[in-house]
């Protein structure tokens, strides 16, 4: 039985060369202070806790094979997005960072597909950097914040994006930055900000994406949402009764926002077996994936090995998770 795992990060080395030389990287700073370090950039502070992050790709498959995991799909940092830099700036890194990922995924075709990160801020140049790196990179989507410098995805201007991810069968995984969602603005006591702030701002942007009509208009576009989609299955009859009462809700859609669950894929990051068994309940066992957040989140003693111990799923919704939703999707 194979494993894929969905949800899996790098820092590139050409940051870590860059920052250890003392100057920033592509607007990126970094700052040790005793047994932890900080990436600090204009969209704000964020904690490297793991000195995985500086793994060498062979010290990436040997932690893959110590975790039970045969394949990790890449993607880079959330603190890395670089969304603050002008269009241009943000187009040359997102190369640097797709070239590199791409590298990996060319010398270990077995060990590691890959997703870009594209310079949202310019559409036109995003819709460029996918088509590069789906066509001639073999990159296999695109990994996207929750926000887009304040604005939410589905503001009129990002629709092009979503039309050529379609158009391409490029898959997009939404991912929030852990140092910039909502709740920092009103707690930052207690880790809230990520234990809370992280999952809310998924469930915001399936809300964008079903209520903005998105799914509507590019009914084969392929989307999966980091940490089991926060409690966005949970509030979904919320949502409904919502879309019932207010003329609002049903500006862009003319289903119950519960009807568009199934269109999207959600790692099994939910960190507890009630929480997954009831999104395999709501949304179905083909539309969940395995997601472990390598490396920021310490797994006793793998990711697999909490799938296969939860005593709640069948045989078969454990071999959906772990390999086969993956594998169909992703086509590898």
């Amino acid at each position: 039985m194979r494993t894929i795992d969905m949800h899996a990060h790098l820092m590139p080395p050409q940051f870590w060369h860059t920052v250890d030389q003392g100057h920033a990287w592509y607007g990126v700073r970094y700052e040790q202070a005793a047994d932890r370090g900080w990436t600090v950039s204009p969209a704000g502070r964020n904690p490297v806790l793991t000195p995985k992050l500086r793994f060498t790709p062979e010290e990436r498959l040997r932690d893959m094979d110590e975790q039970g995991v045969d394949m990790q799909v890449l993607s880079v940092a959330t603190p890395l997005f670089g969304y603050y830099l002008d269009a241009a700036t943000g187009q040359q890194m997102a190369r640097q960072v797709n070239s590199e990922i791409a590298a990996m995924t060319r010398q270990w075709p077995t060990r590691f597909a890959g997703l870009a990160t594209l310079p949202v801020q310019d559409v036109p140049a995003a819709i460029a950097e996918l088509d590069y790196a789906v066509h001639v990179l073999g990159l296999k989507g695109a990994e996207l914040d929750t926000v887009v410098n304040g604005l939410n995805w589905d503001e009129p201007q990002f629709l092009p994006l979503f039309q050529a991810a379609e158009a391409m069968g490029a898959v997009l995984f939404f991912h929030p930055q852990p140092h910039a969602n909502l709740l920092l603005e009103r707690l930052e006591r207690y880790g809230l900000p990520n234990s809370i702030g992280v999952p809310l701002e998924d469930t915001l942007v399936i809300a964008a994406l079903i209520f903005g009509g998105i799914l509507d208009a590019c009914p084969n576009l392929q989307v999966c949402i980091a940490h089991g989609g926060g409690p966005a299955c949970f509030g979904m009859g919320r949502m409904d009764r919502g879309w019932q009462v207010r003329t609002e809700a049903r500006l862009h859609i003319v289903q119950p926002p519960s009807t568009y669950q199934r269109r999207l894929y959600y790692d099994c990051l939910t960190s507890s077996e009630a929480s997954l068994r009831f999104l395999l309940d709501q949304v179905g066992a083909d539309r969940v994936v395995l997601g472990s957040d390598w490396p920021y989140v310490r797994w006793e003693p793998s990711p697999v090995a909490w799938v296969q111990g939860l005593q709640r799923l069948s045989q078969a919704e454990k071999e959906a998770i772990l390999w086969r939703n993956l594998e169909r999707l992703l086509g590898v």
